[in-house]
């Protein structure tokens, strides 16, 4: 170990045993069920009964506490941290400072996300000017703003249906599917999702997730089963809404901090004409056709967001046009009354 290390462990045991000192300070004997004290010098609990709370040694709780170097598992810690009643974010800065690796993905699996969308975030997301939405780490629709809302219907009905991206692009007819490129995007976006799901392996909210895409999806575990990794970045979307046609956007995801894992995606227009016809959807000026070219009405397509189509219908075609063996086109209508089963939900918000 060079100096500098040594120094540098030095100093995060310090800092390590003066939290926990503080943390321990705090609470009282009668806030964790102990009677109370007549006579104490110092505030707070003792260290005895810290560990004996915690289910630890006195002995290595009390080395903990001086910063001695020594070990300590996440199950320890956690028991430290449920006695000493840490927050969220003092229950990562404790595993920060005990350097228990990707210290944010470890108190994650400790706790289930809230994905309740902060009002704040909020007022940022309707206050862009571009179409955005906020999604979690699974890709499951969070929220959608106004300049979202004119393009498609997607956030309209968050109540009724457990929205999630990949079964948007899985689970709906290709005769007019919004996401035209999806052949292109979807191994990035995969990938994408294969990063994330290592930071929630074993969480049976991913795990169920993962499962049913696999199940319902040939095109899902085929793609899934390279194993490809990647993180978040921009991408080209290519959508397709009936009344204006083909709309191209640079795609963005921005992280959300301070949040379980959401993410704010952000629609740039690509070139001038969807730039022209995003500005024609907004006025009112584009008029909605009552039929599609497929023959679907126009009542059809905005059901689309509300997740009423059969996904076997059209996982043939999208899987042909990943393959390169066959046009990604389908003559025919196709019936929108069939539904597909729910979808894992993510936990309640605390």
């Amino acid at each position: 170990m060079t100096d500098l290390a040594a120094v540098k462990n030095a100093v995060r045991r310090t800092e390590l045993a003066d939290f926990l000192r503080s943390r321990r300070e705090r609470i009282t004997p009668e806030q964790v069920g102990l009677p109370p004290a007549p006579r104490r010098r110092t505030p707070g609990l003792r260290r005895e009964e810290v560990a004996q709370l915690a289910g630890v040694g006195v002995t290595w709780y009390t080395w903990l506490e001086q910063g001695r170097p020594i070990n300590a598992s996440t199950q320890v810690l956690d028991a430290i941290a449920r006695t000493l009643r840490l927050g969220a974010a003092e229950h990562r800065h404790l595993y920060a400072l005990a350097r228990v690796p990707d210290a944010e993905s470890a108190v994650r699996l400790a706790e289930p996300p809230p994905y309740g969308l902060p009002d704040e975030v909020r007022q940022v997301l309707h206050g862009m000017s571009h179409a955005a939405m906020v999604v979690n780490e699974r890709l499951d629709l969070i929220a959608t703003n106004p300049a979202l809302d004119t393009l498609f219907p997607l956030g309209r009905n968050l109540e009724k249906f457990d929205h999630n991206v990949f079964w948007c692009m899985l689970d709906l007819p290709t005769c007019c599917h919004p996401f035209v490129n999806r052949h292109e995007t979807l191994p990035a976006m995969i990938a994408t999702l294969r990063g994330s799901y290592a930071r929630h392996v074993g969480e049976p909210y991913w795990e169920d997730f993962i499962r049913v895409m696999n199940e319902r999806s040939e095109l899902f575990a085929k793609l899934w089963s390279r194993n490809e990794v990647q993180g978040f970045g921009q991408m080209l979307r290519v959508f397709y809404q009936p009344a204006v046609g083909i709309l191209r956007f640079v795609a963005t995801s921005l992280g959300v901090h301070g949040t379980a894992g959401l993410r704010i995606q952000v629609f740039v227009p690509a070139d001038e004409a969807t730039a022209t016809a995003q500005a024609r959807l907004a006025s009112g000026e584009a008029e909605n056709p009552e039929v599609l070219p497929c023959g679907h009405t126009w009542e059809d397509w905005v059901r689309l967001g509300s997740g009423s189509t059969d996904a076997s219908q059209s996982e043939d075609q999208v899987t042909r046009q990943a393959g390169g063996k066959g046009p990604d086109t389908d003559p025919s209508p196709r019936p929108f009354p069939l539904t597909h089963p729910p979808m894992p939900a993510p936990p309640a918000a605390v």
